[in-house]
């Protein structure tokens, strides 16, 4: 007896082969029916025996394509209809979207052997993709995903690749993107002023050879442009620095194979798995000692180089001609957005580089290298983006519709769709026009793709916030939550913890709902409400964030808390006149927050012991404190925890007085900068330990910049587990501001929850805001 079996199938099923896969199970099985994209997942109508539909449900799971994820199968049985054959339909596009938009995949092993094989018609071709690799969410306007709502519209196939197209057994069947050098998009090569050099291959080879020559060549990639010069040439990387005004931060680079980045750097097993994985990020490897083939330009005084492997056929192909190593560091200005658009980045991109290599597939939406490294075996992302973005993180619950627009720096955007929560790429620091343009772009375009009209949007509590600022002016009731909540509340969603636990929150800055800076602290956290059991000593930071930039201003304010001489601790570093004029701020309470940061306590033993008084970028003097730290050193300096009232009615402070006093003298005596740096990291240490034992909670989350920090990281979890607790720490959303989203949206969703209806005030004191 013949049935019927409707199946949806939601998840990660679009645009990673999961139709042909369905049609080649189908007709494995003897089933007769169809599939079909719909905004709600993949509609499949099965027809056949029993136990024929039976194997073709249970095959589903196991053997769905490599790329796709499946997060639930809805089924129904049905009288049968007589199908005769099976068929792949055209897509249904009404009603809301809760499928997901696949994310962009790096060259899978069949294309780069065809872009290899002067035999294919593919030879040396750029934009060679198939089912299982190639551009996803760059270029896909809106769902389902069809080529018809990509930017690959305009590219009618030809005869060649219509026909892989309707081969049920290609696996370029039904793959959107596909195209060839007859058919697809092209390259071509313009200097300066956009007048074509070459085009077709003849591009790729004159860009390499402009590459070895010691020019910089902007690069139109997958998400967006890279500038790039070649590693090994000195010159040419200070030329890239220079004219981008970047003095120190490390550039990025891209190794033609995973051979050269093992003769660049150490790589462990885990590290080859990150480097080859479809999601190509930028790996955080550390140097190999006389790495010839790297200018010591390309990250001053840094152990560690960002690399990454191509992800596109381009790259494959370019890499190959230049035959060496090359920086691929973002195609914009200082503060500004990634160009994506050719005739945009003439303009934006003007100075920085000599030549353009370009294409004419549009880019949708702007996508960011994504940065990666392994820490205690384990894979941490430090920025999402391509690869990663907009995967979900899944919650326990659905919430309401809700839109978080993230922090001021590092910033990402986020929406919710049942329980599911959609974190955009990265965006950047928000402190440009061009950058804040970009952020609405992400915004409208997220949640357009999946339909979301916003009950309410999640901000940060700090007013200066220009995300915070745009919220507010949305007319959409506003949760302002705190900034170190949304921290801890992040790390907790990824890792799916409900009830009680202990959130540490260490950062550079937050604004804390009592008016003070915070950044050094201990959050009790559980399904209903918070509050801050504990946090570091606060002082007051001459010039508040101008700080950043300055450790030495940290140090004068940690020597004034202390009442310690600074005129003797920072002689030759700041003049009397500038010690005096912060000795008055600080006296006068005159732009002279009171803080509790961590990341500024860094800074100041960072000052303190002379490895930086000035940073160039943002975080350089506490990761060259980290850099310093001695790995055999094992002792730590003391310190104090005053618990104040045991009604936790004002939190407990962690002194860190008796372990800045004990590490100037041990300076005083000669102790050699590594071994005191690595004193001060197991101290620090000790300090989040001691005090998540005596909080007594067994789950410890810890989340903000600080945790970026590898030394420090590795610390804290052998302390906590030692101590029978269970650290969580943060795995495919950023520790810095990068997750501050998910956080916001966690956060506005449970102020929902303790709220009858929204538009109640929460205490501030708890670190929610209610605006309506």
């Amino acid at each position: 007896m013949r049935e019927r079996l409707r199946l949806i199938v939601r998840g990660v099923v679009q645009g990673v082969g999961f139709r042909p896969f369905v049609y080649r199970l189908a007709i494995r099985e003897g089933i007769a029916g169809s599939v079909m994209n719909t905004p709600e997942g993949v509609v499949i109508e099965a027809e056949g025996p029993r136990s024929s539909l039976e194997a073709f449900r249970l095959a589903i799971e196991p053997e769905r394509p490599p790329r796709a994820s499946i997060h639930g199968i809805e089924a129904v049985w049905l009288d049968a209809i007589g199908a005769t054959d099976f068929r792949i339909l055209d897509s249904h596009a009404p009603g809301g979207p809760t499928t997901l938009v696949p994310a962009d995949i790096a060259t899978c092993d069949d294309c780069r052997a065809e872009i290899a094989d002067p035999a294919n018609r593919r030879y040396r071709y750029p934009f060679a993709n198939c089912t299982n690799c190639g551009p996803r969410y760059s270029l896909i306007e809106s769902l389902p995903y069809d080529r018809a709502r990509t930017s690959m519209r305009a590219f009618a196939m030809c005869p060649a690749c219509a026909a892989e197209y309707r081969d049920p057994h290609n696996r370029r069947f039904h793959a959107q993107p596909n195209a060839c050098a007859a058919c697809g998009p092209m390259v071509a090569l313009w200097d300066a002023d956009g007048r074509t050099l070459a085009t077709g291959d003849a591009a790729m080879t004159q860009a390499a050879a402009a590459l070895r020559d010691g020019r910089l060549v902007a690069v139109k990639g997958l998400g967006g442009f890279h500038l790039m010069a070649l590693a090994s040439h000195d010159a040419a990387v200070r030329d890239l620095r220079a004219r981008k005004h970047r003095e120190e931060k490390p550039l990025a680079l891209m190794a033609s194979s995973i051979a050269e980045a093992a003769a660049l750097c150490e790589v462990s097993a885990a590290e080859r798995r990150l480097l080859e994985a479809p999601e190509a990020p930028i790996v955080l490897l550390r140097r190999r000692d006389g790495a010839v083939a790297v200018a010591p330009s390309v990250a001053p005084n840094n152990p560690w180089l960002g690399v990454m492997l191509p992800g596109t056929p381009l790259h494959h192909v370019l890499l190959a001609d230049v035959g060496e190593a090359v920086v691929a560091t973002s195609g914009n200005r200082a503060e500004e957005p990634i160009c994506t658009d050719e005739h945009e980045a003439l303009e934006r991109l003007a100075g920085l580089a000599d030549c353009f290599l370009v294409h004419d597939r549009p880019i949708v939406r702007h996508v960011d290298d994504s940065i990666a490294r392994v820490q205690l075996g384990r894979e941490v992302l430090l920025r999402r983006a391509r690869g990663y973005a907009p995967l979900p993180v899944s919650l326990t619950s659905p919430v309401p519709q809700i839109v978080a627009v993230g922090a001021h720096q590092k910033n990402t955007v986020a929406v919710s769709v049942a329980s599911q929560v959609f974190l955009s790429q990265h965006i950047g620091d928000l402190d440009t026009a061009e950058a804040r343009e970009a952020f609405m772009r992400v915004l409208g375009s997220l949640q357009s793709l999946y339909h979301v009209t916003p009950e309410r949007m999640a901000a940060d509590l700090h007013p200066d916030y220009a995300s915070t600022r745009i919220a507010v002016a949305s007319g959409v009731p506003v949760t302002l939550i705190q900034h170190h909540l949304a921290h801890v509340l992040a790390c907790a969603a990824e890792h799916g913890l409900a009830g009680e636990w202990l959130g540490v929150a260490w950062d550079g800055t937050g604004a804390g709902p009592d008016g003070t800076v915070w950044g050094g602290e201990f959050l009790l956290v559980d399904d209903e409400r918070w509050a801050r059991l504990a946090c570091l000593r606060p002082f007051r930071l001459p010039g508040g964030e101008r700080a950043a930039r300055e450790p030495r201003r940290s140090a004068f304010g940690v020597s004034h808390e202390l009442g310690l001489p600074p005129a003797d601790l920072l002689a030759g570093v700041a003049s009397e006149a500038e010690q005096g004029l912060w000795r008055r701020a600080i006296d006068r309470h005159l732009n002279a927050p009171v803080t509790s940061s961590a990341g500024r306590l860094f800074d100041a033993v960072a000052s303190l012991l002379a490895v930086r008084h000035h940073a160039s970028y943002e975080g350089q003097a506490a990761m060259e404190l980290e850099w310093a730290a001695d790995p055999r050193e094992q002792t730590a300096y003391p310190w104090t925890l005053d618990a104040g009232d045991r009604d936790r009615s004002t939190p407990w402070v962690a002194d860190w007085g008796p372990a800045i006093r004990a590490l100037l003298d041990d300076r005083a005596s000669g102790t050699p900068v590594p071994v005191l740096a690595a004193r001060w990291h197991n101290t620090m240490a000790d300090v989040i330990a001691t005090v998540a034992a005596t909080a007594g909670r067994p789950r410890v989350v810890l989340s903000g910049g600080c945790f970026q920090n590898v030394v420090l990281v590795e610390q804290v979890d052998r302390r906590l587990r030692a101590a029978g607790l269970t650290p969580h720490w943060h795995q495919q959303v950023p520790p810095n501001d990068g997750g501050i989203a998910l956080g916001q949206l966690i956060g506005a969703a449970r102020e929902r929850r303790q709220s009858a209806a929204w538009g109640v005030r929460a205490s501030t004191k708890e670190g929610y805001v209610s605006c309506v």
